[in-house]
């Protein structure tokens, strides 16, 4: 019923490993179920439990790989729309003479009103991706420049920000461990907003330090990744932008959970307040084909 208490015991006992990699995996995990945990012996939903600032959560559909076809990138991301969704994004980097075309076919599967984002993991230097901050603002509308450089170049994102052109969201963070992490982040003004993951920030006690962080830095969060784990943090943001609907990760919570949110007009999540807990029950049967042990 601690679970911060149980949070801090766990991140002073991975002290000399670092609170990073597999043992902030780790951590997250325990925690994300311990918060889970809490709010279904006190019967209430886990969005009530972490105390929302907000009903609903605004998402981004997030797909458009760099193996895919045209087709394939006009169906993806047109379907989001069709759906609701009013922002899309798509990888680019891994073939820079291509991406122009990709772009374009992006920009005419979802029309001009839609917004859309451009994510290249970490694909270049900082001058090439000052260059591409221009392309793609100008050329194509983009509001959301990810990982132009790597997020680990703290001096880099911050140059790509201060010369991008306006309109421009320079986004980072979501490879980031733990709170201090990302607050290193914020303190180099490397980012317009802060991109948190639950299920590696050391869990959703994780996510909430990182965000009460970035709110006293007046920057906003967008959380990374697994919608059904982090919807009901991430109304508990005051200062929230919106939520990755990532492709991968929506098709296997469809498959893995009953209670699974979906997206409502505008491209809203509605943490379910009829449920206790995340809300989520595991479908056994479907997937004891996937058993290993």
């Amino acid at each position: 019923m601690d679970v911060r208490s149980a949070w801090t015991a766990m991140v002073r006992e991975v002290r000399n490993l670092g609170a990073t990699g597999i043992a902030a995996m780790a951590i997250s995990a325990v925690d994300a179920a311990l918060w889970d945990l809490k709010a279904r012996l006190l019967d209430v939903p886990l969005v009530v439990a972490l105390d929302a600032a907000h009903e609903t959560v605004p998402v981004y559909g997030s797909g458009g790989f760099t193996s895919y076809d045209d087709e394939q990138i006009t169906e993806q991301l047109a379907g989001w729309v069709n759906g609701g969704i009013p922002r899309v994004k798509i990888k680019i980097g891994r073939d820079p003479g291509r991406d122009p075309h990709r772009l374009g076919v992006a920009r005419k599967a979802i029309g001009d009103d839609v917004e859309l984002y451009a994510d290249a993991n970490g694909a270049y230097g900082p001058r090439e991706a000052i260059e591409w901050a221009h392309v793609l603002r100008g050329e194509f509308g983009v509001r959301w420049f990810e990982e132009p450089v790597s997020s680990d170049d703290l001096t880099g994102l911050r140059l790509v920000r201060e010369r991008a052109p306006g309109g421009l969201d320079i986004a980072a963070g979501e490879y980031g461990w733990n709170p201090w992490q990302l607050e290193a982040m914020l303190d180099a003004a490397a980012v317009d907003c802060l991109q948190v993951d639950a299920t590696r920030c050391l869990g959703i006690t994780g996510f909430l330090q990182a965000a009460a962080i970035a709110d006293a830095h007046q920057v906003d969060v967008s959380a990374h990744c697994a919608p059904q784990q982090s919807a009901h943090a991430c109304a508990a943001v005051r200062r929230l932008r919106h939520l990755e609907y990532f492709h991968d990760h929506t098709r296997i919570e469809a498959m893995a959970f009953d209670g699974v949110l979906d997206v409502e007009p505008g491209g809203l999540l509605r943490p379910d307040r009829g449920r206790p807990g995340n809300g989520l029950s595991l479908r056994r049967a479907d997937l004891e084909r996937f058993r290993v042990a």
